[in-house]
């Protein structure tokens, strides 16, 4: 019987880290939504620095894939306004072009590819966070017209 009450113990104890790990995990994401919004309109870029995101780098060898990505943002109501115009002049930018295309493709589908070889998954973010990454890739793609 000792054995059993043993790993009776071992479960119950695993079974509250779980959950304390649960909530610590939680407790984070509740952090990282709050840093996030508290930033306000001063800098996406700085606000998802602060939650320890490294932006992929936007430039030219990126066009196809930062129109994709506005593509998703504007599709999931992150971005309105002038985020469609932004989109449509770097899609004329790459009509033809094979690779950024299959940018465009992945863009569309969520995932920020830089040309410094970082990407990032909009999928995986919270809301909060979607809006300001969504807002990083307009102002920068911006620059690319």
């Amino acid at each position: 019987m000792h054995a059993r009450s043993t790993l009776i113990a071992l479960a119950l104890l695993a079974a509250g880290a779980s959950a304390q790990a649960n909530d610590l995990l939680n407790q984070l994401k509740e952090k990282a939504g709050a840093a996030a919004s508290s930033q306000g309109d001063n800098s996406s870029s700085s606000a998802l620095g602060n939650l320890g995101f490294k932006m992929p780098a936007i430039g030219s060898s990126t066009v196809g894939n930062a129109a994709g990505v506005l593509q998703y943002c504007i599709k999931n109501n992150y971005l309105g306004g002038d985020a469609a115009s932004v989109k449509d002049k770097l899609l004329a930018k790459i009509t033809g072009q094979k690779q950024q295309e299959t940018g465009f493709a992945s863009g569309a589908k969520g995932l920020l590819k830089g040309g410094d070889g970082k990407s990032l998954n909009m999928k995986m973010l919270s809301s909060k966070v979607k809006e300001k990454a969504c807002d990083y890739v307009l102002k920068n793609a911006t620059s690319l017209i």
